[in-house]
Parts: structure tokens; sequence; C-alpha cells
């Protein structure tokens, strides 16, 4: 019998029914045979994956363990980085948002270089590949991820990073590119070492900026209020019916207000006064500070609230 499976059916509760009424035992029954079937269904998707990790093993052509795939969305003046007009101008937001993108995607790069990841970006709107190509480099995997409603755009994504193989998948917001590092290495090797779990990483804003997974419930995306400070909370309570136990990544912050983009700011310019060759908690985002340092040339509009000459020169 394949491990998986044998400990699919180690774990599967069963309840004792001996003192109840006779209807009360029908129902427990009935929810005990659902959560078999549940648990069955999950056992049966990874002895698919486990034979296609084999079969890609024996091929030479095994894909990284963990995939982490950042949803991105083109930019367009008027269409991205709203949130930031003001105090930026249209195109000054979505100048930032390509450099978030190449900063989160080069962040999940320096990641891989530590442990096994393979980048992914899930993007919209349909048709917008060449932007992609075009900013990003060319070994990051494109999943066309257009679908009304949030939740379905990460459970597509995640979906499909684990149908091609790879043993577990996380989705990434775009919005914070300081992330440090470390919650990308700490998110993958989670999920190396305790698979029956799921990985968040918790956003100050109430939200999540990660959320990874070895088997996708569609649970964890349903009945959940998208754009509120109740996600995070939300998801944890969801994962809570699943009987899934969960990892809370160090919490950070989101770049979608000009709080949050005064925050950038100061951290970029601590990062910048410390030696390149110095640890510092917060990845140093090169491409952002390009872009905040050209936004800080134009004398104009003020940044984040402040004074152009109160910017990162």
């Amino acid at each position: 019998m394949p491990k998986g499976l044998a400990a699919e059916m180690r774990t599967a509760p069963i309840g004792s029914t001996k003192s109840r009424p006779h209807g009360a035992r029908l129902s427990a029954n009935s929810r005990t045979y659902g959560t078999y079937q549940a648990r069955g269904r999950v056992a049966a998707r990874a002895i698919r994956r486990d034979c296609m990790r084999m079969r890609q093993r024996q091929d030479g052509v095994l894909p990284a363990a963990c995939a982490i795939a950042v949803m991105g969305k083109a930019s367009a003046p008027g269409r991205t980085k709203t949130r930031l007009v003001p105090p930026l101008s249209g195109e000054e937001a979505a100048r930032l948002n390509t450099a978030f993108l190449q900063d989160v995607m080069g962040n999940l790069i320096a990641a891989g270089r530590v442990t096994e990841i393979a980048p992914y970006v899930a993007y919209g709107p349909a048709g917008s590949e060449a932007f992609f190509r075009g900013c990003l480099p060319e070994n990051v995997d494109l999943i066309e991820c257009c679908l009304p409603n949030f939740g379905d755009c990460l459970r597509h994504a995640l979906t499909t990073m684990l149908a091609r193989g790879h043993s577990a998948a996380c989705v990434l917001n775009a919005d914070s590119p300081t992330l440090p590092t470390r919650c990308l290495i700490d998110a993958a090797r989670t999920l190396a070492h305790a698979p029956e779990r799921i990985v968040i990483g918790p956003s100050t804003d109430g939200g999540y900026y990660l959320l990874g997974l070895t088997h996708v419930h569609g649970r964890l995306f349903t009945d959940i209020e998208w754009s509120s400070p109740r996600v995070c909370e939300q998801t944890r309570q969801r994962a809570a019916e699943l009987d899934l136990a969960v990892t809370l990544l160090e919490p950070w912050y989101d770049v979608d207000d000009a709080a949050a983009l005064r925050q950038l700011e100061a951290d970029l310019a601590h990062a910048d006064a410390c030696d390149e060759r110095a640890e510092v908690a917060l990845y140093r985002a090169h491409q952002t500070r390009a872009a905040l340092a050209e936004v800080a040339r134009q004398p104009s509009v003020a940044l984040a609230g402040a004074t152009r000459e109160g910017a990162i020169p």
C-alpha cells in the first residue's frame, strides 16, 4: 500500500456512536463517511502526483519541489496601483508596479538559490503575456489567471502548479517588494518537511502575502471577504474546519496606500545606509528604489505625503 494512502487511513477520525440516539448515530456515520471520502480524494491526488514525479525522475526532468507564483497584473496607467494615485500619477504608479514585479521575482529567484523553488507568475489581464516576457527573466513560467473571483484565481494558480508535478505550491502577492527572503525559504522548507499543513504569510492589513499548500482544498477559497482585513483570519478558520495545521510566517506589509509607501521609502533608505555586503532584514529591492528615485526627480508632485526633497535621492 502506498505510504501516503496508509497515513491517510491511519489519521482518518473514527467516531463512536454507541451512546447516541438512532438519528444522531446516522448523522455521525454520515459525517465520518464524508470525511473518509474527502481524505480519500486528497490521498488519490497525492498518489497521482507521486507517480508523475516518479516518471519525471526516471526521465531526468523532475521539477523543483516547491513552485511559487507571483500574482501579477500587467502595468497600465489607471489600472495598476490605483490606490497610490495620488500621491503618484497614473504613469508613476504603473512604473512602480513593474518595479515591484521585478523585485518580487528577484527575491523569489534569490530564495531559489538557497532551497528548491520554481518561479511562476500567475498573470492578468488575458493577452498580457508579452508584458511579462519583456520585463521578467526567461526562466519564469507563466500561468494566465483571469477569473472573475480572486479566490478562483488563487485556486487556479495553485492547482496548475501542482498538476505540473511540483509537490508544493504557493501564491505570493506582488505588493511586498522588501519581503525578507527568509520568508520564502521558510515557506518552501516547511511544506517540504510538513506537507499535511498550510503556510500563511500574514499581512499587517489583515490579508496574507503568501499562501502555501500541498493539496488544494476548495474550502480555503470560499466565503472569504477578499480585500478586507478579515482575509487571513477567515482563511485560518477554513483551515480549522478542514483540520489542517497552519504555520504562520513573519508578518509583512503590502504597499498599497500612501502610508505604506512612506514606510517603503524609510525601509529602503535604511537598507541603503548599510554596506551592500551587510545582511539586512529586508530584501533590498533595487528596481523599486530606482523607480522611486525617478519619481523623486519630478518636482511637481509630493511623494507619499512628503516633499520631493524628503524622498530617497
